[in-house]
């Protein structure tokens, strides 16, 4: 035959060094209990142990407690844990003991945020979690290293703020980094180094200085390359003279009047060609001789000395 029994487990803490007796002792005891200690979590979990016999068990829930919200964070804590079942109780079962502050396992920073700047990066993150400020702070390394490089990473902190500025840095180049959190206990100054965040990248900006370099750099690349293009098209110039005067110049064309000819000879275009062409009536200079010197007028062809002629005249043409 068979039964359904309930099981509950019952959980106990106290300070370290307490004695509990309990003689009955007619379940099996639960096994292998973890005391998981993230952040500000706190949590036991454990196996129930194996039931033998002509009665069966059936779980009401997970093996687990949330003790987040009950345990003190500055004490030596021991837990031990037995199962129950109506008037059936097992052994206990023992956790050993721990310390918070001793134990926690430390997250990565939350919510990290990097504002590339001139040579430099901005990193802003929160706090793993609250913890109070009078017994514990945080303190706070960046690991950083440049992605196209192979050199080890750098190692920046430790820094209380929640603000980082990488100073320092080449401009334009991409830098990759990571944010660990230390938890430090500042009664016994006792710390407790977490895990690292994500890899994350961000290139900086340029500064001043890399920006006017730039501008310089490119003002005389364009000036140096259209130089070497004048230049270029000076050398293929004289080079190949001929054959750019050919390909420059201008084909004869032909008077307007012998084209409309070659399209309709039938008109009579010619005709008007030698009527424009007709000689006209020669035009004249005339010269006056106004005096002589003697010798002059000795030397003179007798023609031009004829006192009854008149002005000399030549048809200019």
């Amino acid at each position: 035959s068979t039964c359904q029994l309930g099981w509950k487990p019952a959980l106990l803490a106290w300070p370290l060094g307490a004695s509990f007796l309990n003689s009955r002792s007619q379940l099996p005891a639960p096994r292998n209990p973890k005391i998981r200690l993230y952040n500000n979590e706190q949590v036991l979990r454990w196996e129930p142990g194996s039931l033998t016999g002509s009665f069966c068990w059936r779980p009401d829930g997970e093996w687990r407690g949330d003790l987040s919200e009950g345990l003190p964070l500055f004490f030596n804590v021991s837990l031990r844990v037995r199962a129950k079942a109506q008037d059936l109780v097992s052994p206990w079962l023992t956790v050993p003991w721990f310390l918070y502050y001793w134990n926690v396992t430390v997250g990565p920073p939350e919510n990290v945020w990097v504002t590339p700047g001139e040579g430099s990066l901005i990193v802003r993150f929160s706090s793993p979690f609250d913890i109070p400020a009078s017994k514990a702070t945080f303190q706070y390394y960046v690991h950083y290293w440049e992605k196209a490089g192979i050199q080890k990473a750098r190692v920046e902190g430790p820094f209380r703020s929640n603000s980082i500025v990488l100073n320092g840095l080449k401009p334009l180049r991409e830098y990759c980094l990571q944010v660990r959190a230390h938890l430090i206990w500042t009664h016994y100054n006792i710390s407790r180094p977490g895990h690292l965040s994500n890899v994350s990248c961000y290139e900086t900006t340029m500064d001043a200085t890399t920006r006017l370099q730039q501008v310089i750099v490119i003002a005389v690349g364009i000036f140096l390359l259209l130089s070497a293009l004048a230049g270029a098209c000076f050398f293929l110039v004289l080079r190949y003279k001929g054959l750019v005067k050919y390909w420059f110049h201008s084909p004869p064309s032909i008077p307007s009047q012998i084209e409309e000819y070659l399209k309709d000879p039938s008109q009579p275009i010619l005709e008007a060609l030698d009527k424009d062409m007709s000689p006209t009536d020669d035009a004249w200079d005339s010269v006056s001789v106004i005096s002589f010197a003697e010798k002059d007028r000795e030397a003179a062809p007798q023609s031009t000395l004829n006192p009854n002629s008149g002005p000399v005249c030549q048809p200019v043409g």
